[in-house]
Order: C-alpha cells, then structure tokens, then sequence
C-alpha cells in the first residue's frame, strides 16, 4: 500500500474507532455484525448501504484490510441490523464489481465520506435469508 494511503487508513481507522463506540449505540443506526474472526465473539460495526429486495449492498472503505470484511472472509454468515430489526444473511464479497458506480445508488451521506476516506474500495452484498 503506497505510504499515503497507509498514513490515510490508521488516521481514518483511529478516528473510527471513537466514533464507531457511539455509533453503534444509537437505535436507528444500521449495523453489521460478523464473527471474530480470532475471538469468535460477535463483532458489530456501524455502517451506510441499502436495502434492494432481499439483498443489503454496501461498499468498504479499505476494502480486504477492513476487519469486518477480513471476519467476512473467515465466515460470512452475518446479521444486519436495518432499521432497529436483526436480519441474518451470507456475506459476499465483489472485487468485480465497480464500487464508484455501487456507491451512486448507496445513501449520499455515507457514500460522500467512503468515497473521500477510503483506498481500495470494495463491494460487499449481503442476501438475506429472513
């Protein structure tokens, strides 16, 4: 990883870190929840994406160095929390896709910040199975 995308994901990842210890409090705020990929223990990350049919589209910032997509790769089976209710899904991650396009149709607000913080985008699709 070229020196200024390294120096852009620890900031980028330390600022996360405090705001995700909020974020995950709030009760409208959408949540992806792996499983440690170490600890086995649930793992909850806030998050931006949509809701299409019966799959949840979202984008990574730091694509396959992201934790949550780095406890995709281990297990992908997920729980999403969309709207204050749980759902449970199989993670997928797609490198082909094109994740500048994808986040055109994501919610503008998260999409302006993955877009100006990220490196290494990544597309992740979550089918839901309830």
């Amino acid at each position: 990883m070229p020196r200024h995308n390294e120096r852009k994901y620890r900031a980028v990842s330390a600022f996360q870190r405090r705001l995700n210890a909020v974020m995950r409090r709030l009760p409208t705020q959408t949540l992806l929840e792996t499983t440690g990929r170490t600890s086995g223990l649930p793992r909850r990350t806030p998050l931006g994406g949509r809701r299409v049919g019966d799959s949840f589209w979202l984008v990574s910032e730091f694509g396959e160095r992201s934790q949550y997509v780095r406890n995709i790769m281990a297990d992908p089976r997920v729980r999403v929390r969309l709207r204050g209710r749980w759902h449970t899904g199989v993670a997928h991650l797609l490198p082909d896709d094109d994740p500048v396009a994808r986040l055109r149709g994501l919610p503008r607000v998260n999409s302006v910040g993955v877009r100006a913080m990220g490196a290494g985008l990544l597309t992740v699709r979550v089918d839901l199975t309830d």
